[in-house]
């Protein structure tokens, strides 16, 4: 019996559309796996260097992400901002961001100095802590912003103690005209174990990598892809047969 394949033009523009989304979706898979898998040697360099010593000299965000970092200063106390809608451990609360001017010079970093539990009957009302006075030495990890969550309409200028969604330095070097450097660092270290910094928590969220995911992703659209062409091939014979 001769094997006869039927051509049909309509199926087989259905096939070329679901090929070429299915390597699209594949090929964006893998792009991001590498990122991860970058960003994994980034951590990994990070934790291994020696910790970055601040000072009034501004770096540059991308050389100095995911490093340890070493500042001496003091905090800017009357230009804390919260971040809401950050939970922990299934509690509501902020992340508590506050400018730190760096010794012996005019630049500033913004400190992300931990998470905040927030009053349950009071939405807007603003957690009590300590803030140190004077010169301190804080360590920290640095990162590129202190999260993103998602944020309906306008972005709003920030102000003392506003209760915002997402902020980065150069808002508040724009909003405050201090001069920042363009990072974030997270403080590392337990909070004082008594009195108003009892409730913060420096528990920071690790970013999330998910390599395999990303990659297992990939291939099931590439399967998408080669199912596709198959299913086309053998019904066009299927065709061809019953004709």
């Amino acid at each position: 019996m001769v094997m006869v394949f039927r051509f049909k033009l309509i199926p087989f523009i259905a096939t070329v559309l679901v090929v070429a989304l299915g390597i699209q979706l594949g090929n964006w898979q893998e792009r991001r796996a590498a990122e991860k898998i970058a960003l994994q040697g980034r951590l990994a360099d990070g934790a291994a260097a020696a910790p970055l010593v601040l000072d009034g000299v501004p770096q540059a965000a991308d050389a100095v992400a995911w490093r340890r970092i070493t500042v001496t200063g003091e905090f800017v106390r009357n230009w804390p901002v919260y971040l809401d809608n950050r939970p922990y451990q299934g509690r509501a609360g902020f992340y508590l961001l506050m400018p730190f001017k760096i010794a012996g010079s005019n630049m500033h970093v913004l400190v992300a100095r931990g998470w905040l539990p927030r009053d349950p009957a009071v939405r807007d009302k603003l957690p009590a802590y300590a803030t140190p006075d004077g010169t301190v030495t804080l360590q920290g990890v640095a990162r590129l912003n202190a999260g993103h969550v998602m944020e309906l309409g306008s972005t709003q200028p920030l102000a003392p103690n506003a209760i915002v969604q997402n902020a980065d330095p150069l808002q508040l070097a724009r909003d405050s005209g201090l001069t920042m450097q363009p990072f974030v660092v997270e403080q590392a270290g337990p909070a004082q174990p008594s009195g108003d910094d009892a409730r913060m928590v420096r528990d920071w969220p690790a970013p999330s990598l998910g390599v395999e995911k990303h990659q297992g992703y990939a291939f099931q659209w590439y399967v998408l892809s080669a199912m596709a062409v198959i299913f086309f091939v053998v019904n066009g014979f299927r065709r061809g047969k019953t004709k």
